[in-house]
C-alpha cells in the first residue's frame, strides 16, 4: 500500500519533466548564432553585418534566379524590405547556389535580376557558400531573422517566409512578418522554424 502512494507521488514529478522535454523541443532550447560575412554586392561593394550599426536584426534572405519558387517571393521581399528597414531590420539577400550547375546564377546575371526586379536590398554573391554553410541554408528561399543579442547574432526563426508562394492574397501565416513584429514587440517569438520550400541548394565539398 506504501508503494502505490509512492508511486502515485512520483507520478507529477515525471509528467513535469516529460512535459518540460516537449516544451523544451518545441521552443528551440538550442540557441543558434551565426556570424558576419563580407560578401560581393550586385553594386560591386562588398557588404557585413557590421555596415548596419543601426541594425536591430536582419532578414536574411537565400534565393537565387533560376528557381521557380524563389521567383514568386522577389516582390514580397521587396515589401518586407520596405516595411522593416525603416523599424532597424532590413533585408539583405544571398545567392549561394552552385554556378557550375546554374549559370544564370552567376554574378552579371544577379545584377541584371536585381536591376529587372527593383531589388531595394542587398543582393550578395556566396561563391564559396560560407554565409550559406554557417546559417545552415537548404534551400531557395531559405530565410532566417537574425537579432542582436550580446554582441551576438542569435538566429530567432529559420524557414519559409509565408504559407503560400503560389497566391500571395491567399496568404494565411505570413511566418517572417510574424516573427519580426513580434521581437520588436519584445516577445518570444511563437513559430521559431518552419520547412523552407525551394529549390535545393547543393553545397560544394
Amino acid at each position: 500500500m506504501r508503494n502505490t502512494k509512492l508511486r502515485r507521488r512520483a507520478l507529477p514529478a515525471s509528467l513535469l519533466l516529460l512535459t518540460a522535454i516537449v516544451l523544451q523541443s518545441f521552443t528551440g532550447a538550442v540557441t543558434k548564432t551565426v556570424h558576419d560575412f563580407s560578401l560581393k554586392n550586385v553594386d560591386g561593394r562588398m557588404v557585413s553585418l557590421k555596415d548596419f550599426p543601426a541594425a536591430k536584426g536582419f532578414i536574411v534572405v537565400f534565393t537565387c534566379n533560376h528557381c521557380p519558387f524563389a521567383k514568386l517571393y522577389f516582390k514580397r521581399i521587396n515589401d518586407l524590405d520596405a516595411k522593416y528597414k525603416r523599424m532597424g531590420v532590413p533585408v539583405i539577400a544571398i545567392s549561394s547556389t552552385d554556378t557550375v550547375n546554374y549559370e544564370q546564377d552567376v554574378y552579371s546575371k544577379m545584377v541584371e535580376k536585381a536591376r529587372k526586379e527593383k531589388f531595394t536590398f542587398p543582393y550578395l554573391y556566396d561563391g564559396a557558400q560560407i554565409a550559406a554553410k554557417d546559417f545552415s541554408a537548404q534551400k531557395t528561399p531559405h530565410t532566417f531573422v537574425i537579432w542582436k543579442e550580446n554582441g551576438k547574432w542569435v538566429v530567432k526563426y529559420n524557414g519559409a517566409i509565408d504559407d503560400n508562394g503560389a497566391e500571395p492574397t491567399k496568404v494565411k501565416y505570413p511566418y517572417v512578418a510574424n516573427a519580426v513584429d513580434e521581437l520588436l514587440e519584445g516577445k518570444e517569438v511563437m513559430v521559431k522554424e518552419t520547412k523552407s520550400i525551394g529549390c535545393q541548394i547543393n553545397m560544394r565539398k
